[in-house]
């Protein structure tokens, strides 16, 4: 009877535990896998076949396109792009990792900034980076940045593939522009003021103009041609001898598509045998400007980057690659107006 009794107790001990199991309430399903893996696997591998790179836009798209070892933007010609800029964005997205799944419904995309990119007013914006059959390594969706506060915290974003609804908060560094401009390397040249030595104008219509440095460690040019030209303003020649330095493009073309009329020729001469002839031309109020020059390595190395390209550079240039006699002529200060007499007390 003891044995009997313990062996009903026993089963009916595991009966009860049984019906705990079915009666409690389910777990929550875990969540996805793959968080924290990268974003493209071996897209480091694949990028050497990279020949084309698309950020589009709602309002606009911008296309960069492989020419042999260089990028080049085709709406500008094939201008090299900045090299340093393509690395930071292809070594970003080898590095981009999948942190935190976020929503799977497309409804609430325009909170993430992961809206359809090509629909009037989204914020988003899709990458495409191409081979050359046209055959996608990245597909990408970016939306909105999280900004963080804490120094030394990586960054991140919301993104999404274009053929999926699962969005994810990524991280990493993403710099994608949509912005031409910024994917250019404006700078023309930065030589120094104290380099250049003589100015040779020859201005279309006006007489010859020869501007020449005193020599001094601490001089200036001059006017020296004409023999009886009037007395100059120093800030007005100071800018002459500025023609190079900091010298940045607005925009920029094929010289073959050289806009405007050619306003004539300034000859440039330089110390350590350096010359530099510019050909500045005026359409409307655009000032553009073709550069060559003449020299040994020096002058190689800027032929490397000048030739074969006009370059819109500012308005206030017009002044110092090719000026008038008038424009640098002294402006004499106006007389101060006649004092009247004090009237005498009454």
């Amino acid at each position: 009877m003891q044995r009997r009794s313990l062996i009903l107790l026993g089963s009916a001990a595991v009966i009860a535990m049984a019906g705990a199991l079915l009666i409690k309430p389910p777990q929550p399903p875990a969540p996805p896998a793959g968080t924290g893996a990268l974003a493209f696997p071996g897209l480091a591998q694949r990028l050497p076949n990279a020949a084309r790179i698309e950020v589009r836009r709602h309002d606009g798209a911008l296309e960069i396109i492989r020419r042999g070892d260089v990028w080049v933007l085709p709406t500008k010609g094939d201008y090299p792009i900045r090299q340093e800029k393509l690395r930071e964005l292809l070594t970003g997205l080898t590095e981009l990792r999948l942190m935190e799944p976020r929503t799977g419904n497309p409804e609430m995309f325009d909170r993430l900034g992961l809206e359809d990119p090509m629909r009037a007013g989204a914020t988003s914006t899709l990458l495409r980076v191409l081979d050359a059959q046209g055959a996608a390594l990245v597909e990408l969706v970016i939306g909105r940045r999280r900004v963080r506060t804490q120094g030394n915290v990586p960054e991140s974003a919301y993104v999404r593939r274009p053929n999926e609804n699962q969005a994810w908060l990524a991280e990493g560094r993403i710099p994608v522009d949509a912005d031409p401009q910024l994917w250019l390397d404006r700078d023309i040249a930065n030589l120094p003021r104290e380099r250049v030595q003589r100015v040779v104008v020859a201005r279309t219509g006006e007489e010859a103009l020869v501007l020449t440095h005193s020599g001094q460690p601490d001089g200036k040019l001059a006017i020296t041609t004409p023999a009886d030209a009037p007395p100059a303003d120093d800030i007005s020649l100071d800018e002459v001898s500025r023609s190079f330095e900091f010298l940045t493009f607005l925009d920029v073309r094929r010289e073959a598509d050289a806009p405007g009329e050619a306003l004539g020729e300034t000859r440039f001469e330089l110390t350590d045998r350096l010359a530099i002839i510019a050909r500045p031309r005026k359409q409307a109020e655009e000032i553009w400007v073709t550069l060559a020059a003449e020299g040994d390595d020096e002058a190689a190395r800027l032929n490397a980057r000048w030739r074969g390209w006009v370059y819109q550079i500012g308005q206030w240039k017009e002044k110092a690659m090719i000026p008038r006699l008038e424009d640098l002529r002294r402006q004499e200060e106006a007389p101060a107006p006649p004092t009247e007499p004090p009237i005498a007390p009454r």
